[in-house]
């Protein structure tokens, strides 16, 4: 728990400014509980950061020997501490909504994200009227960005400007519209915790330097939503830098998440205009119980979509959003990371429509090793780029993991005993043809 809260707010006592989702609370501190579909880890010091990153390359250099277009997942809270990824998350989503904010006092609620944009000289004026930044100050943010070619701002533009506009010598202020005050956007990092944020970007980039040396493409799992939206940035830079020609680096898009096809369409949408590959794992989430738990007891919005047929959907419509993006652009790369027969057959039925070949080797589908080989092996013998998830570790840590993955999968059963019955099928087929053990 104590790895959550920041020196300087221990020093100061802000945790209770911080808003409510992304506080530490008694009660989750352990953020492994109710959690059915990962594995987490837990920090304890720098060192044992460098350790998992120790562990990720070896993981990498086996992928690379086992087969050619190999994968290697990776999980950021194994290589930082937990309260720069909240720390830095909260700043993420504060930033987002001010832009969302200005929006709606322009008339434009309720948009969707891209087609969200502000009108400068509007977005100049309620800058300088809530006391953030004068006029001739607000001309300054918008130029050198590319942003002064147009008369207006949309989101990919304005978190354009968060980088440079964080390193200002005087903090950042924006509004509590509860409280009209104007509060700093980035919390005080004390000098170690500076320190910190080098150190997990520069594991990052060792990793991402290995996988691409031995030609396998490095995987940065989603985790909770008070980490991601700092898991995602984070990955989204190492994409900038590392796919330029081929996707080395995947992130993965949760869509249980209601922001899921916003994430999707933006992250595209940045990776056309600068002209990287966008490469992604699409799941459909493996923390449902404990956020809706931990958002109901800390009095947040539920971040998660609410049925299981609305994450369907959602899962649906990112998927067939990157596959009109490969179709048309080529820069695009998918993992289908699904047990679902009806998704994997939603993908081959699209695929087939926007003449996506298997052989592009654009879209590959991924199980877990010992589920779904009804699934698994078809795909490939038709020439599917199909892959198996393979957990590996101590046994007392993975057992666990993999009984939590046979409840998490609630038709698991089902699926095992239609597998049975395939098997069957195919046992009685080829009693009657002769042809038992050929």
């Amino acid at each position: 728990l104590s790895s959550r809260t920041s020196a300087a707010e221990k020093e100061m006592g802000g945790a209770e400014k911080r808003e409510k989702r992304y506080r530490a609370h008694q009660g989750f501190g352990d953020h492994h509980g109710g959690v059915t579909g990962a594995h987490t880890y837990f920090y304890a010091d720098e060192a044992k950061c460098d350790q998992h990153m120790e562990t990720f390359l070896r993981c990498i250099d086996a992928s690379s020997g086992s087969s050619e277009d190999g994968f290697s997942a990776i999980k950021l809270t194994a290589l930082a501490r937990p309260q720069f990824l909240v720390q830095f998350s909260e700043v993420l989503v504060k930033w987002r909504r001010f832009f969302h904010q200005m929006a709606a006092e322009q008339g434009q609620a309720g948009r969707a994200v891209l087609d969200t944009k502000l009108e400068m000289k509007k977005l100049q004026e309620a800058l300088a009227n809530l006391g953030i930044v004068s006029k001739a100050e607000s001309q300054q943010w918008f130029t050198g960005e590319n942003l002064g070619m147009s008369s207006t701002v949309d989101l990919l533009d304005w978190n354009s400007l968060f980088d440079s506009r964080t390193k200002l010598s005087r903090p950042l202020l924006i509004p509590n519209r509860k409280t009209g005050q104007l509060e700093p956007l980035l919390s005080h990092f004390s000098e170690e915790e500076e320190l910190q944020m080098k150190r997990v970007l520069q594991r990052m980039d060792v990793l991402a330097k290995r996988a691409m040396e031995k030609g396998v493409r490095l995987m940065v799992d989603a985790e909770q939503s008070y980490f991601q939206p700092a898991i995602s940035r984070l990955t989204v830079e190492t994409q900038r830098r590392f796919n330029r020609s081929q996707p080395i680096i995947y992130n993965t898009y949760q869509c249980y998440l209601k922001e899921a096809y916003n994430n999707v369409t933006g992250d595209v949408e940045l990776s056309r205009r600068e002209g990287w590959h966008f490469g992604t794992k699409l799941v459909r989430g493996a923390y449902m119980e404990q956020e809706r738990e931990r958002a109901a007891q800390m009095g947040y919005a539920d971040p998660i979509n609410p049925t299981y047929e609305k994450t369907n959907e959602m899962y649906h419509r990112c998927l067939d959003y990157v596959l009109e993006e490969i179709k048309h652009s080529r820069k695009a790369s998918v993992m289908v990371a699904s047990h679902n027969e009806d998704t994997v057959k939603f993908t081959l039925h699209r695929m087939m429509e926007l003449g996506i070949h298997p052989s592009d080797k654009k879209v590959c589908f991924g199980q877990l090793l010992g589920m779904c080989d009804q699934i698994t092996f078809p795909l490939g013998q038709a020439g599917f780029p199909v892959y198996k998830y393979v957990p590996y570790g101590p046994v007392n840590e993975v057992l666990p993991y993999l009984s939590r993955r046979a409840q998490e999968n609630r038709g698991f059963m089902q699926r095992a005993n239609r597998e049975r019955d395939l098997l069957w099928k195919e046992v009685k087929r080829r009693l009657l043809t002769g042809n038992l053990f050929s």
